[in-house]
């Protein structure tokens, strides 16, 4: 598992043992945190590698979760070039040991293949609208090159792969400065700062709770060798973000105020996955409402910032 002290590598981390499984976790740190680390039920069938996966490395395995990479604008716009790298080299190098060991590779991919989409909602089949020098390129042609990269290794070395696009995620483990709007909201309600909306807050996204994710990406590994996606995995559900700051206040009962600020270049207006092939392919779609996913997540705020 790359990047398995991050937010959603961590949870797929406890997923997999306490099924049994060994795991290796490889991370730099760099945006994960030794605190996601399993303690618990399976720690002693758990492995923890400190490297960074733009240097080539080796392990045993048979199912790889390629899950590195910083993944919120506020942390791969500080670090565009080894954001491109990390995204790069790093599919580059778990490639390499997926071939040599034969194993099962899954890609965490990104909606954010899709850009500022003019298609919506979003099938697999849309290839985007990304703008390819601007301050989100590091993180969304990385994707999009790590994408190509997988499909070129198993048409000509036979790879053995998996493409799954995540949709916005939150949940319990998010970094609270991690710039990502549900953490952003919880975390300045809770302290009663003002609640910054980026734009008139009309933009919509589609938030899918850690858990039900987790268990899309169980089942994407599952699937038979001749599937290999891409396949969209998030939550359907769309509201705009002035309606989930409005949500948070509520859950957390803070009297923060909600102020609006400049949109950012390139922000995506809407966000919505099709999951027609994860309902057909996967049986699956999210179980998590919204509102209950905010409560969980705020419980989990409550306790962090308290420390």
């Amino acid at each position: 598992m790359t990047g398995g002290a991050g937010f959603i590598g961590s949870h797929l981390c406890d997923r997999l043992l306490a099924t049994g499984s060994f795991v290796t976790c490889v991370d730099n740190l760099l945006t994960g945190s030794a605190r996601n680390l399993p303690r618990g039920v399976g720690a002693n069938r758990f492995e923890f590698v400190a490297h960074d996966v733009t240097m080539p490395f080796d392990a045993a395995a048979d199912r790889i979760f390629n899950l590195a990479c910083p993944a919120s604008p506020i942390h791969y716009q500080r670090s565009p070039i080894q954001t491109t790298r990390t995204c790069v080299l790093g599919a580059l190098n778990v490639l390499d040991l997926a071939v040599r060991t034969r194993s099962l590779v899954l890609q965490a991919s990104t909606s954010e293949v899709y850009g500022d989409p003019e298609v919506h909602p979003q099938p697999e089949s849309y290839q985007g609208r990304v703008n390819p020098t601007g301050l989100r390129s590091c993180y969304d042609e990385g994707k999009r090159c790590a994408e190509s990269l997988f499909f070129d290794y198993r048409r000509q070395l036979g790879a053995r792969i998996k493409v799954a696009r995540i949709f916005n995620t939150y949940g319990p483990r998010m970094h609270p400065n991690d710039g990502r709007v549900v953490s952003n909201f919880i975390v300045q309600a809770l302290q009663g700062a003002d609640i910054t909306i980026y734009g008139d807050g009309s933009q919509t996204r589609s938030f899918c709770y850690v858990d039900d994710l987790v268990e899309a990406l169980w089942r994407v590994m599952d699937t038979p060798e001749t599937f290999t996606g891409p396949i969209n995995l998030g939550n359907p559900a769309e509201c705009t973000i002035l309606e989930l700051a409005e949500l948070i206040l509520r859950e957390t009962s803070s009297r923060s105020r909600i102020v609006f600020g400049p949109r950012p270049v390139d922000d995506p207006r809407q966000r919505r996955p099709d999951i027609t092939a994860a309902r057909a392919t996967l049986n699956w779609e999210p179980a998590v409402c919204l509102r209950d996913g905010v409560k969980e997540t705020v419980r989990y705020f409550e306790h962090l910032l308290q420390r």
